[in-house]
């Protein structure tokens, strides 16, 4: 056992990852990154309002302080939640084939030196990160080099369990996520603006029946309205009035507090002495929704306290004209109550806008049938397959799951981990995919298919040997693509941000300009003096109405959330349907607008996953040159071909290699032995080896690949060779060929690679059935206006014959290229000029848009170069990582989802946007009076207010409608097709 308590170099680059809460929209999350841009040494700043969080790259550990403090110091909730360098601490546990885990030991300071004996049984495989330093510390955080079933966490947890008497309580810690403290603070905001809100409806009851029906509705003679004007204690002011003010002065100071804290914690950091905001900045770009909301209650309320004072200094001996309630007392309270009305149902929908992630979270099982081994004894019974019948199943949490276990999968389960079935082949069952892939058929699964956390085991029971846990498992990574792509701001974000930044300093300078205007024409007699409802202030009064109207009427919040709702919204759909938004909300914008959808063939327009080696051509002994090899007859080559083929392809995930591998998997390999094979993206494999037969070694060198390689490295196919290759091509086969360079390594040569030329030893033809749906997905991008070409490396003749055969025209081929050239490809499409579509994005106006969908390495550059990037999910790794989009299911149908979901979700950004736009241009000129001239109504600052709600609370709600989207259904023919070859290999099981 070690220990090990040494932190990080404080120097190393680090994401941090920083739990916000009180954003409301977009002009929040721009003040906390303006904040956050003025500490030196932090970078990459990324604040989602929707999904309560910010990240960031810092240079040390250190910062994260600073960065939290300076966060609570403008006004907002800030919780520290992550610190790992930017390269993954996650990636290099998993090289090294660790775990670490924290450990609440109850009890632990009972006996912390028996526990650590305990502990350092373990030896170097458990290392303490954490040790226990006083009696107030119970956690324990340990690494560990796991390996099962021997060495568990289960194996720890005995350990320490067993080293006191009588036995402690012990559990794994798990941190909550980032989603889970985004749930926790959604729900405090609601519960704080909720007891808030009950305040004010409560207090605002009597405040209307005094205020407005008292003072205001009811007749003059009533007695309760001679009652409440009934004059008292000072001056002018009524009993109705004083009661106003101690009623209103808790909306104020208590309903209202959080608006006022906010906005002066705004204004105190940019006005801050160690600011470093421009003069520019201070004056023409500064506040949020809460400074004009705070503004307007005060103004209300403070202008009310001022009418109050000089009531209260007037002479009481004289009677003054008397029109109900003089003050806006009133105002502040029904202002208030609806304002904090909409931002509690506005808080309310974006939280149910932000639970996609949570939704997806909830498909993980808490707990796992672990099956124990029984070691096989004359007395141990087993089953006809040859299952130990004595092995136990133990019900225990999924934390306690190690890489390794066995673990049993019930009917109507889902899988506690990622994990391949290690069941008997005859254990046929199904599993339902549709949280993951959107596939609503079930999917066969049979002995070392994999199984993955959220599918449904919908058949029979199965065992299933752990790979992945703690992060690890494709619904984490789901979960996690999804996280990364809402980050992601679409650039029309970028228009909406240069609106709000500027929109709380210019609604400003309107209701100052309105006071100003509309008490010049009071004072100058423009308007005459019936208009003047107010015995107390004059016009200064008056006019003080139309400004507060003005400032609670703006509604910047509609306009800031006009895109993020819609994009979160959109992102939890793409992922409801198998289709990770990894690129966010320029993805999406981009893909609503695609003119050309560029195809890979193998693996995309093709099944990819089981094409079938349907004819090989081995050349005979003869015609290879075997230098000093003599008798030619010595070696087999019809079996040492396949031998080399086999652990070239077992070398690479490519599907052409993976039928390969099928075909050749009952070969012995062991008398040749391999070195230095390495893939090459897009051309193929090559390596060295060695070939051992009675008194001779050969030294082979050897390259798999395509026709265009092969040339490149001498090895030219003669004529019968051409003739075969040509009939593969015309039959829509590929062709996959094998080219060695032989030397006796009993004979000196030095020069072997100028004196010896690859030479053809084998062609395969292998048939990669076209998907089914393939023609139809084709037929239906041609009816949205959208091209479709298709790159690959294969020969011209095989593309050409895919392409036809799907719907793609010849002319629309580029075949024969490698993974630089589709990149080249990719951008000279881009190039071409844009015809008779509308361009919302001026960035690239006047090229078309390209999408380039894909599943291999040799795809990887392509999808880059792409305007729209598009993975399959089946595909590799770096493929993935290219791709702005990912297509969880394997059913081409997944793009006419992506393109028919992006649209709408553009569309629904465009309409919210331009509601929330022109709600503020028709608001704004009636709050400051442009229709009080010819009818003599004006808006009360209380209508203001419930206008203002209602506004952002529509927009948000606007994007929770596309909650309501279905997708695009296939054909009853198509789907007939699709599956029809699913339910042959079923019946046939």
């Amino acid at each position: 056992m070690e220990k090990d308590s040494s932190n990080k170099s404080s120097d190393v680059p680090s994401a941090v990852q920083l739990a916000v809460g009180g954003m409301t929209c977009v002009a929040c999350s721009r003040t906390i990154t303006d904040a956050l841009s003025e500490l030196e040494g932090v970078s990459e700043i990324s604040v989602n309002v929707l999904g309560k969080s910010a990240s960031a790259v810092v240079t040390g550990a250190a910062l994260v302080d600073s960065m939290v403090t300076l966060i609570r110091d403008i006004g907002y909730e800030c919780k520290f939640i992550s610190i790992m360098p930017v390269k993954s601490a996650n990636a290099s546990e998993r090289l090294e084939k660790t775990r670490t885990v924290t450990l609440e030991v109850k009890g632990m300071h009972s006996v912390p030196k028996n526990i650590m004996t305990a502990l350092e049984q373990f030896g170097s495989r458990l290392k303490i990160l954490d040790p226990h330093t006083n009696d107030h510390n119970n956690f324990l955080r340990l690494k560990y080099s796991p390996s099962a079933p021997e060495f568990t966490v289960r194996t720890i947890l005995s350990v320490i369990s067993a080293s006191s008497s009588p036995p402690i309580s012990i559990a794994i810690v798990r941190p909550p996520s980032t989603d889970e403290i985004a749930h926790g603070m959604y729900l405090k905001e609601q519960m704080k603006l909720l007891f808030r809100l009950m305040a004010a409806v409560l207090i605002s009851i009597p405040i209307f029946i005094i205020g407005i029906m008292y003072m205001s509705l009811v007749q003059e003679g009533n007695p309760g309205r001679r009652f409440f004007e009934e004059r008292l204690w000072a001056g002018e002011v009524s009993r109705g009035e004083w009661i106003l003010f101690l009623l209103a002065t808790p909306i104020m100071f208590y309903c209202a507090s959080e608006f006022h804290r906010r906005s002066l914690q705004e204004l105190w950091f940019m006005w801050r002495p160690t600011s470093r905001a421009s003069l520019t900045t201070r004056f023409f770009r500064f506040g949020s929704m809460n400074l004009l909301i705070s503004l307007g209650v005060s103004v209300a309320y403070f202008s009310s306290i001022a009418e109050l004072a000089i009531s209260a200094s007037r002479d009481s001996t004289i009677a003054y004209p008397r029109t109900g309630s003089m003050t806006y007392f009133d105002s502040v309270a029904f202002l208030t109550m609806f304002l904090l009305i909409g931002r509690f149902i506005e808080a309310f929908s974006k939280h149910q806008a932000s639970n996609a992630i949570t939704l997806l979270g909830n498909l993980r099982s808490s707990d796992a049938l672990l099956v124990q081994p029984a070691t096989k004894s004359s007395s141990s019974s087993f089953d006809s397959t040859g299952e130990n019948l004595d092995s136990r199943i133990e019900k225990i949490s999924t934390d306690l799951l190690e890489v390794g276990d066995i673990v049993r999968i019930p009917p109507g389960s889902s899988p506690p981990a990622d994990g391949v079935i290690v069941s008997s082949d005859s254990d046929l069952t199904y599993f339902d995919e549709s949280s993951l892939t959107g596939e609503s058929k079930p999917v066969a699964k049979r002995q070392g298919d994999q199984i993955f956390v959220g599918t449904i085991n919908k058949l029979r029971a199965v065992d299933m040997r752990v790979e992945g846990i703690d992060g690890e498992t494709m619904l984490e990574q789901v979960i996690e693509a999804v996280r990364q792509g809402q980050t992601k701001r679409a650039p029309i974000e970028r228009i909406v941000d240069v609106v709000t930044s500027y929109f709380v300093p210019l609604v400003t300078g309107l209701a100052i300009i309105t006071w100003v205007v509309w008490l010049s024409l009071g004072l100058s007699g423009a308007l005459a003096a019936d208009n003047l409802t107010n015995s107390v202030g004059g016009w200064p009064i008056w006019s003080l109405k139309f400004a507060i109207s003005v400032f609670v009427i703006a509604c910047p919040c509609g306009i800031g959330l006009a895109a993020p709702t819609a994009l979160l919204v959109g992102s939890g759909l793409a992922a409801k349907h198998g289709i990770l938004a990894r690129g966010g909300g320029e993805a999406f914008q981009e893909a609503s607008q695609i003119d050309v959808m560029v195809f890979d063939k193998t693996g995309t327009l093709t099944e990819g996953t089981e094409p079938k080696v349907t004819e090989q051509i081995i050349r005979p002994p003869s015609s290879i040159p075997t230098r000093g090899a003599g008798d030619e007859d010595l070696i087999n080559w019809n079996s040492k071909v396949p031998e080399i083929v086999l652990q070239l392809a077992s070398a690479s995930s490519h599907p052409l290699c993976v039928s390969l591998r099928h075909h050749f998997h009952d070969y012995n390999t062991s008398s040749t032995t391999g070195t230095d094979v390495e893939e090459l993206p897009g051309c193929g494999m090559k390596g060295t080896f060695v070939v051992t037969h009675r008194s001779h070694t050969l030294q082979i060198q050897a390259i798999l690949g395509n026709e265009t390689w092969l040339n490149e490295h001498g090895a030219v196919p003669n004529a019968e060779d051409s003739k075969a290759l040509h009939r593969m091509r015309l039959e829509g086969q590929s062709a996959v060929l094998l080219a060695l360079r032989i030397r006796d390594s009993n004979v000196d040569s030095d020069i072997i690679e100028t004196l010896e030329p690859f030479v053809i030893a084998a062609l395969f033809a292998i048939a990669d059935p076209i998907r089914p749906e393939a023609p139809y997905i084709i037929t239906q991008l041609h009816a949205q206006g959208i091209e479709t070409w298709m790159i690959s490396g294969d020969n011209a003749v095989t593309a050409k014959a895919v392409a036809q055969s799907v719907g793609i025209p010849s002319e629309n081929v580029i075949a024969g290229v490698l993974p630089h050239q589709k990149a080249e490809k990719i951008q000279w499409l881009q190039t071409l000029p844009r015809l008779n579509k509308r361009r919302e994005d001026t960035r690239n106006q006047g090229r078309k848009i390209v999408a380039m969908v894909g599943d291999g390495i040799n795809d990887a550059p392509a999808l880059t170069a792409a305007d729209v990037g598009i993975a399959m999910g089946s595909g590799s790794d770096i493929a993935l990582s290219s791709a702005k989009f990912v297509l969880l299911s394997s059913n081409l149908h997944s793009l006419l989802i992506l393109t028919d979901l992006s649209k709408k979700v553009f569309r629904r950004i465009k309409f919210n946007f331009g509601w929330a736009t022109v709600y503020n241009l028709i608001a704004l000129p009636i709050a400051a009076g442009v229709i009080y001239p010819a009818h003599h109504a004006r808006l009360s600052p209380v209508w203001s207010s419930l206008a203002m709600a209602l506004s952002s609370t529509s927009v948000v709600c606007s994007s929770l409608l596309l909650r309501l989207y279905k997708g695009p259904k296939l054909t009853d023919c198509i789907s007939s097709n699709v599956f029809r070859r699913d339910e042959e290999e079923a019946s046939s099981t």
